[in-house]
């Protein structure tokens, strides 16, 4: 067909990071611009940044550790981390609140 052009199908790995918590620690994978940057551990009161990432650091994780799931930047990631710690902020207030009230 004239006219018509060839299009050519390439793999393309997945963008991304994927974000697990394991009680104080959360665990990080991730690649950025189809370039894997390896796996980070931070404190779960800490926020990850690109230097925390080791590609030769893979991710083992412990048995217990929770899946929270894929994310497309790091930013969203950190914003996870801070809405859990407002959570935990939060229901902690509640329970404190209660017991002084009693």
């Amino acid at each position: 067909m004239r006219g018509c052009l060839k299009i050519s199908c390439r793999r393309i790995g997945a963008m991304g990071f994927y974000l697990w918590l394991d009680g104080d620690v959360a665990w990080a994978q991730g690649s950025y611009e189809y370039r894997p940057m390896g796996a980070a551990v931070v404190a779960a009161s800490d926020l990850f940044t690109q230097r925390d990432f080791d590609s030769a650091r893979k991710v083992s994780l412990p048995p217990a550790a929770r899946y929270l799931g894929q994310f497309a930047s790091l930013g969203q990631v950190n914003g996870v981390l801070q809405s859990l710690r407002r959570s935990a902020r939060t229901r902690a207030c509640s329970v404190h609140n209660r017991v002084n009230a009693s």
